[in-house]
């Protein structure tokens, strides 16, 4: 059979990426150009300024990803990229390269949605991996949990109904006076931190997951500390925050998995959290859960992800796009 060889493609925030992946699996290329220590500064993402160092680096970063594969563009099976969910303008540079890239081979465009990328990362870190399976999705932009029936079929069986976990320790770590990127902040206060603040779960009754009023509530919790004159424990606060925040969500994620398909991934930026990725290895062995964790230099934005998507898109001929394509900011998790 022959191989099947797809360059992928992401912008949708801060990072420019590029990468060249075999067979869904195999990565040969995967280069990511970040823009931490610019965003730095404004203590977060500013749109306009990420779109355009994303015109400035695509280029180099695309040709990059290529040689590192040691392969030409003529040599592509396919050209995946992300078209959203993500920044407008980001996505937009992303897309409009890819785009002209296809158009100039002539080898196929497929678009990519971001959050199933995600979900793909485990294909590249664990290549026995099959559907189906149980996804515990968690980014900056999304949290949910997902039953993963087929490569390319999804159902969402629980979510946020407001902010995702992702945002919500982006907000404590601004309010504790952290630097950007906060989760990263947090986790590290919260390894040498004992939980003493009695946050409220970011799980509801219904099992789907709120965090407005977890971050309410840390916001609070700081205000009357300081406003009482009292010492501030931020090792404290973080780690009692990522308990209220993680724990639960693992639970109803772990619980749905034990109950249909014994296996559980994880996918998203926050699965770099040290405490999640400990407490699911502890209670998927209690409950005889398989877990699948992404490497974690695939748990962040990468293209590697959008190439293995594209891949599995490719070979069941969904998603090929025409010169047509166009960003999709607001782009949900399609299900059957």
């Amino acid at each position: 059979m022959k191989d099947v060889v797809i360059l992928g493609i992401e912008s949708s925030c801060d990072e420019t990426a590029a990468a060249v992946v075999r067979n869904g699996r195999q990565v040969l290329s995967s280069v990511v150009n970040s823009q931490i220590e610019i965003h730095k500064e404004y203590g977060g993402v500013v749109p306009e300024i990420a779109s355009r160092n994303h015109v400035r680096n695509i280029d180099c970063v695309v040709k990059a990803a290529l040689d590192e594969a040691g392969v030409t563009p003529f040599d592509l099976d396919g050209i995946a990229v992300t078209y959203g969910a993500g920044l407008v303008g980001a996505l937009l540079v992303g897309v409009s390269f890819a785009k002209s890239l296809s158009q100039a081979t002539g080898v196929p465009l497929i678009k990519v949605n971001h959050i199933e990328g995600h979900i793909c990362a485990n294909y590249i870190t664990h290549p026995e991996l099959e559907p189906p399976f149980v996804c515990l999705l968690a980014s900056g932009g999304h949290t949910a949990v997902v039953m993963v029936e087929s490569y390319t079929d999804y159902s969402v069986l629980k979510t946020t109904i407001d902010d995702a976990c992702g945002e919500a320790f982006d907000k404590v770590a601004r309010t504790l006076g952290l630097p950007y990127p906060g989760g990263v902040w947090v986790d590290k206060l919260a390894r040498e931190g004992k939980n003493t603040a009695d946050f409220k779960s970011a799980v509801m009754k219904d099992g789907n997951f709120s965090y407005s009023g977890l971050k309410t509530g840390v916001i609070n919790y700081v205000h009357n500390m300081s406003q009482k004159g009292l010492e501030i424990n931020k090792n404290d606060v973080a780690k009692s925050f990522t308990m209220a925040a993680v724990k639960g969500l693992v639970d109803e994620a772990a619980d749905t998995a034990a109950a249909s398909v014994k296996k559980l991934c994880v996918a998203g930026g926050v699965g770099a959290n040290s405490y999640l990725r400990e407490y699911a290895a502890e209670i998927c062995a209690k409950k005889g859960v398989a877990l699948f964790l992404p490497e974690l230099k695939y748990c962040g934005d990468n293209a590697a992800m959008i190439a293995a998507q594209g891949y599995f898109l490719m070979r069941e001929n969904k998603d090929i796009a025409d010169f047509s394509l166009n960003a999709c900011p607001t782009l949900t998790l399609k299900t059957k």
